[in-house]
C-alpha cells in the first residue's frame, strides 16, 4: 500500500482495505448485460422480449456478455480476494482493459456509416469514460488492489 493513512474501520475482517462503494457501480456498469440476462431469465414470459428490446442483434448481446465477464468474475473474486491475492493484484488492470474494449465496441457506430448513435449510447460511453478515469486514478481503489502476498 502507499503511504496514505486509513483508519481501522477502513479494513475488513481479513485485514484488507475495504473496497470503495463507487467500485461496485463500475462493476455494475461493466456487467450490465449480465444483469439484464438475469432479469430476463427471472421474468420468464417477457424475458425474450426484454433481451430483444435492448439487444436486437444477438451478436451484440453475446459480445456484451463476453465483455462483461471480467466484471462478473470481479464480483465473485472480490469476496475471496484474501485467498486469491495474486489474481486480485492484476484484476484492476483486467477491468481497465475491459473498459477500453467496451468503449471501443460502443464507439463503433460513431465512425461507421449508417450507425445508430443514440443518446443512451452517448451516455453509456460517457459513463465508461468516467469509470476508466476512476479505475486509473482513484487512490483508495488503487490501494485496495495493492495487497501484499
Amino acid at each position: 500500500m502507499s503511504h496514505r493513512s486509513y483508519s481501522p474501520d477502513d479494513f475488513n475482517n481479513h485485514g484488507m482495505l475495504s473496497l470503495p462503494w463507487a467500485f461496485w457501480l463500475v462493476l455494475v456498469l461493466q456487467a450490465k448485460t449480465w444483469f439484464l440476462f438475469v432479469i430476463a431469465g427471472s421474468s420468464r414470459q417477457q424475458g425474450a422480449d426484454l433481451l430483444t428490446l435492448f439487444y436486437p442483434d444477438r451478436g451484440l448481446f453475446w459480445s456484451g456478455m463476453l465483455a462483461g465477464l471480467p466484471a462478473a468474475l470481479g464480483f465473485l473474486l472480490s469476496g475471496r480476494r484474501h485467498l486469491w491475492k495474486g489474481i486480485w493484484k492484476v484484476w484492476r488492470w483486467v477491468l481497465i482493459a475491459t473498459t477500453l474494449v467496451q468503449m471501443g465496441l460502443q464507439a463503433v457506430p460513431f465512425w461507421t456509416d449508417g450507425g445508430d448513435v443514440t443518446l443512451l449510447s452517448l451516455a453509456i460511453l460517457l459513463l465508461d469514460l468516467i469509470a476508466l478515469a476512476y479505475l486509473l486514478f482513484n487512490s483508495r481503489l488503487i490501494d485496495s488492489f495493492n495487497v501484499s502476498e
